[in-house]
Order: C-alpha cells, then sequence, then structure tokens
C-alpha cells in the first residue's frame, strides 16, 4: 500500500434500517462494495398514495427523524414511536403506531422483497441513489460550531455512516477538500467520490435539539451547501469504533 498520513480515529459507526426515521449506532459496521449491511432497507410512505417520506420537503413528515429504529438478531426491523414500545414492522401494530403519531395514515414497506420474506404487502421504491458510504469529521462539525455557537451541530442531523474523531482545522471543513483522495479506515478502503450536499432535513428538531434553519443557512454561505463526504469502496472490510483513518 502507498504511503498513509494518519487523520483520526473512527467515533460513531451508523446505519439506517428505514430511510428518513432514525438510526442505529452500532460497534460495527459491515461494509459492502455497494452498501452497508442492514443499511436503508426500508421505507415509509403516506398510505393514501404511496409517496415516500420527504421531511426535507414537507413539514408533514418532520417528525418522522423521532421515530427510533432497530434491527433485530434475527435482522427483522422494529420500530418505535416516542413514548411506545418497541413493534415488529411492517406490520399492521406499527403502521397503527406510526400513522397515529404523523396524524395521518402511513406504512412502512421494504424496498426489496428478501429483506421482508414474511411481508405479503405492497413494496416501495428509494426515492435516491445512496452511495455506499457517507464520512463526517468531528473537524468540519467543529467548524459549524464555531460558525454557529448557539446551535447544536449534532452528527444525527447529518445521518453519516462514519463519524472521524480529528483536530479541528482552523477556518476549514477538511473532508470537502479530500474529493479524489483514498482513505484507508482499518482494513477498509475508500475513495472520496463527492462532497455531501445538505438539504432541509438538516435543520428539522431531533430528540435532543430543535429545529435550527441557521444550521443549513451556514452551510450554505460557508461550504457550498456541504457537510461530510460520499464515498465509494475499493476494499469491503468489517469497521469497529476506535479503528485508524489514514489518507492514502
Amino acid at each position: 500500500m502507498p504511503a498513509s498520513t494518519r487523520i483520526g480515529t473512527v467515533s460513531e459507526l451508523w446505519r439506517y434500517p428505514a430511510s428518513s426515521l432514525a438510526g442505529e449506532r452500532q460497534d460495527v459496521i459491515s461494509v459492502g462494495l455497494e452498501t452497508i449491511d442492514g443499511d436503508r432497507l426500508f421505507g415509509l410512505v403516506d398510505a393514501s398514495d404511496g409517496e415516500i417520506a420527504r421531511p426535507d420537503r414537507e413539514g408533514k413528515w418532520h417528525k418522522v427523524p423521532l421515530i427510533r429504529t432497530r434491527l433485530s438478531g434475527d435482522r427483522a426491523l422494529e420500530i418505535a414511536v416516542p413514548g411506545g414500545k418497541w413493534l415488529t414492522a411492517p406490520s399492521v401494530e406499527s403502521d397503527y403506531a406510526v400513522s397515529a403519531f404523523l396524524g395521518f395514515a402511513a406504512s412502512i414497506r421494504p424496498f426489496r422483497q428478501k429483506d421482508a420474506p414474511d411481508y405479503a404487502g405492497l413494496l416501495t421504491a428509494e426515492r435516491y441513489r445512496k452511495a455506499p458510504i457517507h464520512l463526517l469529521t468531528t473537524a468540519s462539525l467543529a467548524r459549524l460550531k464555531a460558525l454557529h455557537p448557539e446551535g447544536a451541530a449534532d452528527p444525527r442531523r447529518f445521518r453519516p455512516n462514519i463519524v472521524v474523531d480529528m483536530a479541528a482545522v482552523d477556518g476549514s471543513f477538511p473532508e470537502t477538500e479530500w474529493i479524489g483522495r483514498k482513505l484507508a479506515i482499518g482494513d477498509l478502503l475508500l475513495t472520496i467520490s463527492e462532497p455531501c450536499r445538505r438539504c432541509g432535513f438538516t435543520i428539522i428538531a431531533q430528540d435532543g435539539f430543535d429545529n435550527d434553519p441557521a444550521i443549513l443557512r451556514n452551510l450554505v454561505r460557508h461550504n457550498a451547501h456541504n457537510l461530510g463526504v460520499y464515498c465509494t469502496v475499493d476494499r469491503p472490510a468489517r469497521v469497529e469504533i476506535g479503528a485508524t483513518m489514514r489518507l492514502v
């Protein structure tokens, strides 16, 4: 392998079993060539017309990120609305709970039948092509916090898969400057393919922080709408908390 420079260490790992719903924090993730194991297997739709959730654009979906998700040991999706118990999804019970929470008829549906083999209902379609990996550094979060001290620069606003703890770089969102470079994280080898352009999802309240339009305004003004980067996978591997990240 070519010479490399140590940049930081992995401090958080996330997967998102259902798009737009809250993520599931992990100690280890398994990264394949196309996606992370267990990532974005399900979608939430308006049951009246099949429209997939768009918290970034429509107010009726703004409470969706408050719905927790996890995958059970046998890879079944489970969800919990605030104040509610964990429910297997898709199911009549989970759809009832989500609909009551949102205030209109909604339904959780798989994107692919293989991810819910016992489910016999309608499928839904992914609304965008996801990149295999979304990576974010604490240095960029620190830069955002410096620009907007009263705001909560919480990683959950940005839905990364990998958060890397690294020293702040004065005046810089550092990973945005690494486009085209290669990263090694333990045995995982990535190519940084493009910056992650941010949308209205970043301003929405979640558990622990409030709605904050200034989050997005500062990213538009100071980093061309971007925070974090998308990466393609050159060599798949498992990644653990504490793994070292190097620029190759």
